[in-house]
């Protein structure tokens, strides 16, 4: 077959799919077989398919064996349906109304057709577009929210720089998570890279037909040369793909927006890349037969052989995106092995003709550089009317061998899958045997025969201990008014003193018939064995019964160590079956996982991508590009036991290195990077873009220089006032902790502390000579503080609250600073009258005095009092916010330990003792978020209109803005958190609710699955009130202590 014939029988068999998917939409019908068998009997004619249809589903419910196998006719789509689900029940269609039905789809058919003709896009197409439009409704919507909810980048571009040779990430510009995955995945095979980078347009193109397609391939494929130049040169740690969807977007007009399988988006950009390709390499190779790099890059064939009532057939097929079937299966390999082989394939080996049986297998003929597999995770549950996802766990290898689908190897594979059958019949009758071995028994409790053995040679050789005599009970007179009599016991030789008749009563010759007194009567009887026990056994049964009881166990326990060595044995033999390395011939290597979090109508979308020039795996979620594992990869991906799984795998052939290969100059020899691999026009975008953001930058630097000079002018001007001070024009400026113009407050206090290291000063020294009497007294108190900052204490006794001094020592302050930080103190106007206070106050601001500005950094003393006066503002926020935890008022509260977390991390970036204990802080700020999401969930369910308003509002404007700072440091015990709030709402997507409730969901979903770790600008950081450093303490000590725990674990 030509080229030529070969696009025209691929354009041939779109077009058809084109009717099947008007078909299936019109109808509800999903079976493929049925849907060509109503277009071979019309003739194409729409209107006849659908009246076929009708009129079979009326008269046969049930699909014919025959018409299931039409998918070998020479016709046959095999492109992949991407996101294709499991077959479901045919809908039936008739009823009373059928002539008025039936008009009615023939109207909506030939809507439907014209469209196609007049614009030349298929419904699947328009089907893209809503997904598209959808997309960017959502970001022109996110540019009109409330500042709670938007997405902003950094103002500091220093943030937004790239590290070198670190990758670029992409912009999430609204529900675009998918958008990045797909690219990235692409992006990273540098052959598929090096394609598009050097992508020019046709020539000639304005002698080309100006159809619908081609407006839109040729801007499109020029975006996606841009945005790849920019992933490739950029300066940027992320880039904005909003051009790129836009051109996408604008290519199709619809005025519907509905959810689509991302799958379909896949499909499509390589059909669109396809196109834009085809037409280049028309031109290129006039005369020749042209090449398609996309066809030879995605696009493979396989061999369809099988029996068609009696008749065999064989017919190639070409296949790009392959779908696999998740449910049911435990791994990939079951998943290929069962989308190879459809219906009984027994008359396939066999000569006979006349078989009735029908079947076929694929074998693939050549198989893609690139082998990519949909695994179809998403089906329709036709009870509830919607879309459900399958989280079941599926196994992929990181090196898999197709050797055994290929078609040179199909005799080999028969005879080992015969094999495999056998061993499978034979695996399920041995287990079948051991099953009797371990569930032994006839009731519905059962145990392993081994054990009952075991249980019964303990019980024959346990020996009776009988119970102590049991009282009679004494009981009030029944409602008939008679005494109850002691019943007697069933031995009088047994009986106790206690058990005896009273005197004078007649001896108990003769049993009496007992009055029924449940109560009295459910004691244990007397001679009960205290265990159980045979009551009678000689020693000869005994010992027959020990030795028979001995040997069953062991002949029990060798059967059932022999039938699990055997299952082991076929176990291994069927993994190995494939092991020779003539079925190791044809490798491919996992390139890309691409992962879906979330429930089938909302969730987020991220890639694992495999450097093999760095040997690990990469995590690209949206901006975010992060180094990842195997193990986080298998965590993610195979599903099993939470919402994350993969949904696409993207294998690469192990032996075609230029897939993935650098590329190198040709007369240097050096491998090309950055820029230098991009061709002129592109480089001089990128360059341009750079310039723009070094631009930027350059203003923010210079923004911030000012800044700096203007506080240094403040600073300097505070110099002057030293200086000024010097000459007792202006009183000295301290710190607001150090001294207040109220005696009820810090100077009080502060004053009490220095009067005391000046008194005991004195009566050390025996001296009022004041010079001496201030070194003297500042020594005391140093050594005072000094032994706080030295003490190990308990958390709610925190020194460093109460003397700035404390503070300094236990960060290693200059001792310059804390000299002038002492001085300062003993320099209070405020102290006491007396007069030693009074003439060591005037040392030490004489003192003060005597220091030159060269000798203390007044910039540096204010930096550090500046960050003791963060501190004690970070210590009110965590008071404040645990106060109001406690009081459950987690509205509130969040704010305080919101920003109390920020800001001790920027305190804890200069020191360990900057700041907090930042494991406690997030506990409560995690804890916090956890019973928000908890209360703003038990409002959602009330279903009550105000109550679910008022619980999405929580979620939206105080839980949602705060899960990026959860994420952000990628912490396990955040990330579980976080994990816990999004299964608690999407748990929700599988039960029954009204509709509106449904669409709020819907809704906020979205927001609440988006992993992106961009912060979201949220509420201004509440007002704090003013504290004496008493006040402080006291405070917080007591909340401290009242803490039920020091969280050490997280959760």
């Amino acid at each position: 077959m030509t080229v030529e014939q070969n696009v025209l029988q691929q354009h041939s068999q779109k077009h058809q799919q084109t009717l099947l998917n008007q078909l299936r939409e019109v109808t509800g019908t999903t079976d493929v077989q049925l849907l060509q068998q109503a277009l071979q009997v019309s003739n194409g004619d729409l209107v006849e398919a659908v009246a076929f249809l009708t009129e079979k589903n009326a008269k046969v419910p049930q699909q014919d064996e025959a018409t299931y196998y039409q998918t070998t006719q020479v016709g046959n789509d095999r492109y992949i349906s991407v996101g294709s689900q499991a077959d479901t029940n045919v809908i039936d269609l008739t009823g009373d109304d059928k002539d008025d039905l039936q008009r009615a789809i023939a109207l909506s058919l030939e809507e439907s057709s014209r469209a196609f003709r007049e614009t030349g896009i298929t419904d699947e197409e328009q089907a893209i577009s809503r997904v598209l439009e959808a997309s960017i409704a959502e970001n022109k919507a996110s540019l009109k929210r409330t500042h709670t909810e938007v997405w902003s980048d950094s103002p500091n571009p220093h943030d937004r720089k790239r590290m070198e040779n670190c990758p670029v990430g992409l912009k999430n510009v609204g529900n675009t998570c998918w958008f990045s995955a797909v690219i990235q995945s692409l992006f990273n095979l540098l052959e598929f890279q090096r394609l598009v980078l050097h992508y020019s347009p046709p020539a000639r193109v304005q002698d080309l037909p100006r159809n619908q397609k081609e407006h839109r391939n040729l801007p499109f494929m020029q975006e996606l040369r841009n945005l790849f130049s920019l992933m490739v040169g950029s300066k940027r740690k992320y880039v904005d793909p909003s051009r790129a969807v836009e051109i996408l977007k604008d290519a199709f007009k619809s005025s519907e927006s509905q959810q689509q399988d991302v799958s379909e988006f896949t499909h499509k950009l390589l059909d669109w890349l396809e196109d834009a390709f085809q037409m280049k390499a028309e031109e290129d190779r006039e005369g020749e037969k042209p090449k398609n790099p996309m066809v030879e890059l995605f696009y493979g064939r396989f061999l369809a052989v099988g029996v068609l009532e009696g008749k065999k057939f064989e017919n190639t097929e070409m296949f790009g995106q392959y779908p696999l079937q998740v449910n049911g299966f435990k791994d990939l390999h079951e998943c290929l092995e069962a989308a190879m082989i459809e219906g009984e394939i027994e008359s396939l080996h066999s000569s006979a003709e006349n078989s009735a049986k029908s079947g076929q297998e694929h074998w693939f003929t050549e198989l893609p550089p690139v082998l990519t597999f949909e695994l179809s995770r998403f089906e329709f549950n036709q009870a509830l009317g919607r879309p459900e996802k399958i989280h079941n766990k599926l196994e992929f290898p990181s090196m898999l061998y197709m050797d055994r689908y290929m078609d040179r190897n199909r005799e080999i594979t028969r005879i080992k899958r015969e094999e495999i059958r056998r061993l499978k019949e034979h695996l399920t009758l041995l287990q079948q045997r051991l099953e009797r071995y371990l569930s032994y028994g006839s009731g519905p409790k059962r145990f392993p025969l081994a054990d009952v053995l075991q249980y019964a040679m303990e019980f024959a050789s346990s020996k009776p201990v009988c119970t102590s005599p049991v009282e009679d009970i004494d009981t009030s007179a029944p409602p008939g008014g008679t005494m109850g009599q002691p019943l007697p016991t069933s031995s009088t030789a047994e009986q106790g003193p206690s058990s005896l008749p009273p005197e004078g009563s007649a001896p108990m010759t003769q049993q009496r018939v007992p009055i029924h007194k449940p109560f009295t009567q459910s004691r244990l009887p007397p001679d009960l064995p205290m265990h159980p026990a045979p009551r009678h056994i000689t020693d000869e049964e005994l010992r027959v019964l020990e030795g028979c009881l001995h040997r069953w166990r062991s002949e029990v326990e060798n059967d059932t160590r022999d039938l699990q060595g055997s299952i082991s044995r076929i176990h291994r033999t069927i993994e190995l079956m494939y092991s020779d390395k003539s079925m190791m011939q044809v490798p491919y290597r996992l390139h890309a996982v691409l992962v879906h979090e979330g429930q089938a109508n909302a969730g987020h979308y991220w890639a694992y991508i495999y450097d093999p020039h760095q040997h690990r795996w990469m995590k690209y979620n949206d901006i975010s590009v992060t180094k990842s594992s195997w193990e986080e990869l298998v965590r993610d991906s195979f599903g099993g036991y939470r919402n994350a799984s993969a949904y696409c795998l993207m294998y690469i052939n192990d032996k075609k290195p230029f897939l993935i290969e650098e590329e190198f100059d040709k007369e240097t020899g050096q491998m090309l990077s950055g820029l230098d691999k991009l061709p002129p026009d592109l480089k001089a975008y990128v360059t341009e873009d750079n310039g723009l953001f070094d631009k930027e930058v350059e203003e923010w630097d210079t923004l911030q220089a000012r800044k700096a000079q203007q506080e240094k002018l403040a600073l300097a001007a505070a110099g002057l006032l030293d200086c000024w001070n010097t000459t007792g024009l202006v009183p000295l400026p301290d710190p607001e902790y150090m001294e207040q113009p109220s005696p009820t407050d810090d100077s009080k206090h502060l004053q009490e502390d220095t009067e005391r290291a000046i008194s005991k000063a004195v009566a050390e020294q025996q001296e009022e000579r004041s010079p001496e009497g201030l070194l003297s007294a500042i020594k005391v108190e140093y050594t005072r503080l000094l032994r706080f900052a030295q003490e190990d204490t308990a958390l709610e006794n925190d020194y460093r609250l109460q003397h700035v001094i404390v503070y300094f020592i236990q960060n290693q302050a200059p001792k310059k600073i804390l000299e002038r930080t002492l001085l300062m103190q003993f320099a209070d106007r405020n102290l006491g009258f007396d007069e030693r206070c009074k003439s060591i106050m005037k040392v030490a601001r004489a003192k003060l005095d005597l220091i030159k500005p060269e000798e203390v950094n007044m910039e540096e003393y204010e930096m550090w009092h500046q960050d003791y006066r963060n501190f004690r503002e970070t210590t009110i926020f965590l008071m404040i916010g645990l106060e109001l935890f406690q009081k459950k008022s987690f509205v509130e509260a969040l704010m305080y330990l919101i920003y109390s977390y920020q800001y001790n991390r920027e305190l804890l970036v200069k020191g360990l003792y900057r700041g907090h204990d930042e494991e406690l802080i997030g506990h409560y700020r995690r804890e916090c978020l956890l019973k928000l999401n908890d209360n703003a969930a038990g409002m959602f369910e009330s279903g009550e209109e105000p109550e679910v308003s008022k619980g999405l509002s929580i979620m939206n404007e105080l839980v949602v803005p705060c899960i990026p700072l959860l994420l952000v440091h990628d912490t396990e015990k955040d990330l579980l958190a976080v994990e816990d709030m999004r299964n608690r709402w999407c748990s929700y997507l599988g039960q029954e609710m009204e509709p509106n409730l449904q669409e709020k969901l819907t809704d906020f979903l979205p927001k609440l699955l988006d992993c992106s770790t961009e912060i979201k600008s949220f509420h201004d950081p509440p007002k704090l009130p003013t504290y004496s450093t008493l006040e402080l303490v006291e405070r917080y000590s007591r909340v401290m202590a009242s803490l039920s725990r020091v969280p050490a674990d997280g959760r």
